[in-house]
Order: C-alpha cells, then structure tokens, then sequence
C-alpha cells in the first residue's frame, strides 16, 4: 500500500487478496487501517520478504493542492517503492508529482507512474518523469481518463524507454 486514501488502501480488497503467508507492506498512516500483521516502512526504509526487496521512498504533492491549499499527498504521508527481484528494479512512483528524488533514481527496468493529473503527474509531468529516471520501460497507472498515448508519445520521443499501454486485464511479464 502506498498510502491511506481508500483506492489504495481498501481494507475489504486485502482481504481479499490476503493469503495466510501474505506480507502487506504499507506506510504507518495507512497500517492503522489493515486488520492483521502489517510491516511499515518509511522512505529510505527497506524490508526483504523471501527473495524480494523492497524499499520505499518519496512520493508527495509539489502542484496539486486541496481547495484549502494544503498538497493530496503533502511529504511524509505516502511512500513509493523499489522493488528488487530476480536481478529486476520496478519503480512504483504512488501518488506523487514529478518530485526531485525521482532525478536520482537509477537503473529501473519498469517505472509505474501516475498520469490521472488532479491528484498526481499529468501525462506531460509523467513523461518528464520517464525521460529523467531512465527506465528501460514504463507503464501509466492512476490513469483516471488521460490519454495515456500523450505520455507514451513525449516519452518514445525524448527517450529510448519503451512505454506499455495495458488494457484492463492484460498481463505484462518483465523479462
């Protein structure tokens, strides 16, 4: 879980998912709601889980704001992870705008980034994201109803990241 609001930290849809031997992983503001045995990590946290390693890091608002001025995702309230395994680095950016922690992320072969605009990075902000990380791929998510091709076109254009346009319910393996 990347943080507490409720498309993303459903008590009801973890339960769902939740196996016996299941390791939910979630900042401490989102923790609190997960009934069952709950790991918290910070940013610049990690935790290795079987052969998995995980580590959060920064995901906050820089541009968009409430009515009331304060960020959706102000710093400290949500996280975003690097997921190691298999010799593989996913990115999974959660709510976030294009932040500067992102300038410095290295050798992802998969970056996750938002492009639904009123809460995170519009698809513009996403393909700057993309061009600055580096990714060997990239996918949109949070998507909201964006034109995911903008971000895959200022992406291909600037870049040699390939991006991953999935539909609902297909499947992309990372080789």
């Amino acid at each position: 879980m990347t943080h507490n609001h409720g498309d993303h930290c459903s008590l009801p849809k973890i339960q769902k998912l939740r196996k016996k031997d299941t390791v939910v992983i979630a900042p401490k503001n989102c923790a609190s709601r997960i009934v069952g045995s709950v790991r918290t990590l910070k940013p610049g946290e990690e935790i290795t889980v079987d052969s998995v390693r995980i580590e959060a890091v920064e995901a906050y608002n820089i541009k968009r704001f409430k009515p009331s001025g304060k960020p959706w995702h102000p710093r400290g309230y949500g996280v975003g992870y690097l997921i190691k395994t298999e010799g593989k680095t996913i990115y999974h950016a959660g709510d976030t705008d294009f932040i500067p922690e992102m300038r410095h992320l290295r050798n992802i072969d998969l970056a996750l980034l938002p492009t639904g605009n009123k809460y995170t990075m519009d698809n513009a902000e996403a393909a700057e994201a993309a061009i600055a990380i580096g990714p060997k791929t990239a996918m949109a998510m949070h998507t909201w109803e964006s034109d995911r091709e903008e971000f895959k076109r200022k992406t291909e254009a600037k870049s040699r990241t390939e991006v991953v346009l999935l539909q609902e319910g297909e499947e992309y393996r990372l080789n």
